[in-house]
């Protein structure tokens, strides 16, 4: 089973930027139009090559209202040799996304906690709108408060 990366950036110049005080951020490279990409430090990760240097698996960090970025290492730059204000060629995509909450996802949690039937009886318009309203969440954590409070009401 092959799967086609969807490349965030692929074989793009960008700034080896470097600011004093960011801890592992302070050498890095900022990867353009990354901004709505939603998800926590750690659950967002990118694969690819920066310069020759391959990366296997790299958590994007986030900064309100900027698109992401990525730290680069001692290691790394001393492997592509070069330092600060020096241009890379970047080619990185995204290894993990959220899991998508499916329809059958929900109704199954219904079965679960024993409010299926409950839900069943409400009118098709009703668990339409229900339904589409956890999946286009994009956030797990809105996604569950508004199953929960849907399992509150039906129990």
């Amino acid at each position: 089973m092959s799967m086609q990366a969807n490349y965030l950036v692929k074989d793009q110049e960008l700034e080896l930027k470097y600011e004093k005080g960011k801890g592992a951020w302070t050498y890095h490279i900022q990867i353009p139009n990354t901004k709505h990409i939603v998800g926590k430090w750690g659950t967002v990760k990118v694969a690819g090559f920066i310069d020759s240097y391959k990366v296997e698996s790299i958590n994007l960090f986030s900064i309100k209202g900027q698109d992401k970025m990525i730290s680069v290492n001692k290691g790394i730059r001393d492997f592509i040799k070069k330092d600060a204000g020096d241009t890379v060629t970047v080619s990185l995509h995204l290894i993990t996304k959220q899991p998508e909450v499916s329809e059958r996802d929900i109704l199954e949690a219904l079965q679960d906690v024993g409010v299926f039937d409950q839900f069943n009886q409400l009118d098709t318009i009703e668990k339409t709108e229900i339904l589409s309203k956890i999946i286009d969440e994009r956030s797990i954590q809105k996604q569950t408060k508004i199953l929960l409070q849907l399992i509150d009401r039906l129990g």
